[in-house]
């Protein structure tokens, strides 16, 4: 696949969201059994990668949610997660596993991996844990600046912008991306980060679930409506 045919073009932000477009990826509109999603994956499905440390707390249990608020809704939509530090093969944690089925994701298996430019490439959207793991994936892949947040920062982003139906994802998170400089950071840089709960207490461990589940819930909502589903 080209690097400049994914990445190489400016794609139009939809009318009434101000701000300068930090040149988004191109975006084709494709149709699938589950709904029409703007993208530019090859796969025809929106691609999310979320990405933590270990890829064994943090970014599998927002990987876990995402794909099964995306599924109830319907949503054609590809979901990964990977580590900057990888616990490369190991499963989820036992409490993060938990958590993820008590915030109603489906029990599946989990093989973390390490993050590698390929990976972040291939994601229409790239959220992170926290602004250190960002930087790492911009540092990895510096296009990726263009469609990479932290999930709080995604979250915040996406209140300062109304999704309208069938405009599409790709669209929408282009949208999100040229708002960012209208949109006023948060007083401590700090809550745009997730802590990390390895080898914490299950209250760290149900706190980090609430602070993703609050984000997931709101990113997916904007998703959802910018593919015109409910």
């Amino acid at each position: 696949m080209s690097e400049t045919g994914r990445h190489g073009r400016r794609a139009a932000v939809p009318a009434g969201v101000g701000g300068e477009s930090s040149g988004a990826k191109v975006s084709t509109s494709s149709t699938s059994g589950m709904g029409a999603v703007s993208t530019s994956s090859t796969s025809g499905m929106f691609s999310v990668l979320v990405v933590c440390t270990g890829n064994i707390c943090r970014s599998p249990l927002a990987e876990h949610l995402l794909r099964a608020r995306f599924a109830a809704a319907g949503v054609a939509a590809r979901v990964k997660s990977a580590g900057t530090r990888a616990m490369v093969g190991h499963d989820m944690t036992a409490e993060a596993a938990a958590l993820a089925l008590e915030y109603g994701a489906a029990d599946m298996p989990h093989a973390a991996q390490q993050l590698t430019p390929e990976l972040i490439a291939e994601a229409d959207l790239v959220v992170t844990a926290t602004r250190e793991h960002r930087s790492a994936v911009v540092s990895m892949y510096p296009k990726s600046t263009r469609y990479a947040f932290t999930l709080k920062q995604l979250a915040r982003l996406m209140a300062a912008v109304e999704a309208r139906p069938a405009v599409g994802a790709g669209d929408f998170i282009e949208a999100i991306a040229a708002s960012r400089g209208m949109t006023p950071p948060p007083a401590d840089p700090l809550e745009d980060d997730i802590e990390d709960p390895y080898r914490q207490s299950s209250a760290v461990y149900a706190r980090t679930a609430a602070a993703i589940d609050a984000a997931v819930t709101t990113i997916s909502t904007g998703i959802i409506a910018s593919v015109g589903k409910r």
